[in-house]
């Protein structure tokens, strides 16, 4: 008989206000959500609705620090509405999708943007510029409660005090229950699911050293520090 011990699966949680954990189980990103965005990438938003891909649970981080990657000279910021669900299901009705809002918060949607360029041309999935490791900085979610369903307010990053993104949540192209009920018509949807929202026009490069300031009117600040 051997005596390995397989190793218990860790759940992965990210902070919520008031000092309490929210377990992730998926992370949804939707892309091409702000149509300023999708147009300063290369694409027309009124002839390619936005798509969606996923990042792993464990590339949350809420440790306020991005680590430099490795394999790139081209890392982006994309600041996003962070969206965690309290329930699921499948085929959700667009007016019952809030219904399964737990709360909200802010994210980035860090970018190995020269990786991810290679994959498009080469036809292949954008994990390797999208989901690697600390890729999803984030900041507390804030229950309904405390912010309500916030569907506009100004969308804003600056790097060391210099503005680079700015948008508002009124200017995304799918709302958040457009969303939750589109995804769950092709996944199971379940507690524990995020939704990053998607990102205003104006990602550019960080490096080392730079400070991210990251804010959405309604729901709050992130502050990370490129290392």
């Amino acid at each position: 008989m051997s005596d390995y011990v397989i190793p218990a699966p860790q759940v992965h949680v990210i902070p919520t206000e008031g000092g309490g954990d929210f377990p992730v189980r998926r992370v949804y990103c939707i892309g091409r959500n702000f149509a300023a965005h999708a147009v300063e990438m290369g694409h027309d938003p009124d002839r390619e609705p936005p798509f969606f891909f996923q990042k792993n649970p464990n590339n949350l981080d809420a440790s306020g620090e991005f680590p430099y990657p490795p394999h790139t000279s081209d890392v982006h910021h994309e600041v996003e509405l962070l969206v965690g669900l309290k329930s699921g299901g499948t085929n959700i009705p667009l007016d019952e999708a809030l219904d399964h809002v737990w709360g909200y918060g802010v994210s980035l949607d860090m970018t190995r943007r020269d990786l991810q360029g290679q994959m498009k041309k080469m036809g292949r999935p954008w994990e390797i510029g999208k989901a690697f490791e600390r890729s999803g900085p984030v900041g507390p979610l804030r229950p309904v409660s405390a912010v309500g369903h916030p569907d506009q307010g100004r969308v804003a990053l600056l790097v060391n005090g210099e503005l680079r993104q700015e948008g508002d949540l009124n200017q995304m192209i799918w709302k958040v229950p457009e969303m939750i009920s589109y995804l769950s018509e092709y996944f199971d949807l379940a507690a524990g699911d995020v939704i990053m929202a998607g990102t205003p026009s104006g990602v550019n490069a960080v490096v080392s050293g730079d400070v991210m300031e990251a804010s959405i009117e309604g729901v709050g600040t992130l502050n990370v520090k490129v290392v």
